[in-house]
């Protein structure tokens, strides 16, 4: 298993990879030329795991200055319950504490109980309850 940074050549593979997940959205901004841009503006910040060549996991990763935003969380079913989403989120929250961010952010689709039940039983993360987000554009 092979835990590395996401570089552009692994759009096909990330994009087979979400496409192929329940509860992955693929909006615009997954196609190839937002996704470069997301990794240039936010270097060596998001990952992808490995297994026999094959990418089975990712997570991508940015900030604004103040907060983290965590996206496309995911271990492939087959690979799953062994504890290598925590891998993900542990080498992310790392690389932006080095960055002088503290605290992150998560958009957890309400119709997707195995992603819900991830988050909820993440030590440190709290559901929040106090705010409403609201999105423009598509």
């Amino acid at each position: 298993m092979l835990l590395r940074t996401v570089v552009p050549a692994d759009h096909p593979e990330l994009l087979a990879l979400w496409a192929r997940t329940p509860g992955i959205q693929l909006r615009r901004d997954d196609e190839y030329e937002p996704f470069v841009a997301y990794l240039e503006r936010n270097p060596g910040l998001s990952l992808l795991l490995e297994h026999d060549d094959a990418v089975i996991g990712s997570l991508l990763v940015g900030h604004d200055g103040r907060r983290g935003y965590l996206q496309h969380l995911l271990v492939d079913e087959a690979f799953r319950g062994r504890g290598l989403a925590r891998s993900l989120l542990d080498e992310a929250l790392a690389r932006l504490a080095r960055l002088g961010i503290g605290k992150s952010h998560v958009f957890v689709l309400r119709d997707e109980p195995q992603a819900m039940a991830f988050w909820e039983a993440q030590r440190g993360w709290q559901r929040r309850e106090d705010i409403q987000v609201f999105s423009v554009g598509s």
